[in-house]
């Protein structure tokens, strides 16, 4: 799998999480590159934030040492970096909202 791929399924996760879907979060990646989405997202969306949180959180708060800094995040190599995380969620949550007849 390509990093582009990757990608490309990290942000489908996290577009599906914000629109409310139930998931396990597996791991300490996936927990973390939530919570940082939920905080780079902009205000035009507070229910996906608040969906990318309490996912976020709930294994977070079971797991605290395994915690991470977006800088860490970055370094990890779990995300590119915070505006590129941001603009190709925009766009996927954005597309979606249209395609849903729910411009906002």
């Amino acid at each position: 799998m390509t990093a582009r791929q990757t990608e490309a399924e990290l942000i489908a996760y996290c577009a599906q999480v914000a629109r409310g879907a139930t998931v396990a979060v597996k791991d300490r990646r996936e927990a973390n590159v939530l919570a940082i989405a939920a905080r780079v997202l902009g205000r035009r969306f507070p229910s996906e934030i608040a969906h990318l949180d309490a996912v976020s959180e709930r294994y977070l708060r079971a797991h605290e040492d395994e915690r991470v800094s977006a800088a860490a995040t970055v370094r990890n190599g779990w995300i590119v970096s915070l505006p590129r995380l941001r603009e190709l969620l925009t766009h996927e949550l954005e597309t979606k909202r249209a395609s849903d007849g729910r411009i906002r």
